[in-house]
């Protein structure tokens, strides 16, 4: 099995392109809100700025280092404004000062052509904004692209030699817990290096606002958002996929409430699901064995205490509660391999792979 994503410390240096090649607004989409309230595609010089600046944090553990182009379509703006933009770049690279260049772009556009611009560049990741597999769904959202053309990128970057990433969404309108997981085994079919997963939150200013106001759509809970995202996340590992995301960046414009109107955001999502796993592992472990439990002692690898305690320590209280236990004490062991559970219950002790 491959190391866990969170024991990866790249270091991703981003750039906003504010909503630049996008021909579409997707119902869900406040672009000003994404990419914190910049409206201007940065010049050559703030993104070489931007670029110095993040250098300052690198440490002999952020490897690799690449400049990522986030928050529109990539390679649907002006060809000679990616070539610009690209260049910007470039002499960074050219220098080993960074490792590669990435951006995250739309399906459609994501073509043999686009491919012979890039060819001069040190580009190595391009991720896929993919949202859903689901066509009605895809329509609904006004995505202005099929799943078929999806597929058609993925493979496309693929044999050009290309990290390939692809970003699906959950409680889209007109998606489902059963839709989402279909999306999700498409997208392992589509052999992607890494996945994120976001899910669909109501932002001021987007259609889906409208929406939600009319009573026409109803977001996820963030339960619900755990629990579904959850059993993705352990399909993609399961087949050796990193999910290198799971949750919108937190901002001060989404953590203070101001454009935020529903959906299962939370600042810490991802330390969510991976916590709700660990609990249901020793869950399932715990249900196996017969009698009253007074004292269970759980020890997992130094780094996974957080999860394994969960927040505010609520597989702590979980599992005394449902259990009737008296006392749960978690434990870092550097002998336990990550991503397991050893379990001490009576002197008795049994161990469990967290991902299997």
């Amino acid at each position: 099995m491959h190391p866990p994503e969170e024991s990866a410390k790249p270091l991703i240096i981003p750039v906003f392109i504010p909503h630049a090649g996008c021909p579409h607004q997707c119902v869900f989409c406040n672009q000003k809100v994404i990419t914190r309230s910049q409206l201007q595609t940065p010049s050559t010089e703030q993104i070489q700025t931007t670029i110095r600046s993040y250098l300052n944090y690198l440490t002999p553990n952020r490897k690799p280092v690449q400049v990522a182009f986030f928050g529109g379509n990539f390679l649907g703006i002006d060809r000679r404004e990616i070539i610009r933009l690209l260049n910007a770049a470039t002499p960074f690279v050219r220098e080993g000062i960074i490792d590669g260049i990435r951006f995250s772009t739309r399906p459609d556009t994501l073509t043999q052509d686009m491919m012979e611009i890039l060819a001069g560049f040190p580009v190595s990741t391009i991720e896929i904004g993919a949202q859903s597999m689901t066509d009605a769904v895809l329509s609904l959202c006004r995505r202005g692209h099929t799943a078929q053309q999806t597929v058609a990128a993925a493979d496309t970057a693929r044999a050009c030699g290309y990290e390939v990433g692809i970003q699906m969404m959950v409680g889209l309108p007109g998606d489902d817990d059963c839709g989402a997981i279909s999306t999700g085994r498409q997208i392992v079919a589509l052999r992607p290096d890494f996945v994120r997963i976001y899910p669909a939150v109501v932002l001021e200013g987007s259609p889906l606002a409208n929406w939600y106001r009319q009573g026409r759509y109803t977001p996820l809970s963030l339960s619900a958002g755990i629990s579904l995202v959850k059993r993705l996340y352990l399909i993609f590992r399961k087949n050796n996929i990193r999910v290198i995301r799971m949750g919108l960046q937190a901002t001060a414009d989404l953590e203070n409430g101001s454009v935020l109107l529903a959906g299962p955001f939370h600042p810490a999502f991802g330390h969510l699901v991976i916590a709700e796993i660990y609990r249901d592992r020793v869950i399932e472990m715990l249900k196996c064995r017969e009698g009253a439990f007074h004292v269970v002692t759980l020890r997992v690898h130094p780094k996974r205490i957080s999860v394994m305690r969960g927040m505010k320590n609520e597989n702590i209280h979980f599992l005394k509660d449902r259990f009737h236990i008296r006392h749960v004490e978690v434990k870092g062991d550097p002998s336990i391999p990550d991503c397991y559970i050893c379990l001490e219950v009576d002197a008795e002790r049994s161990i469990l792979n967290v991902m299997s």
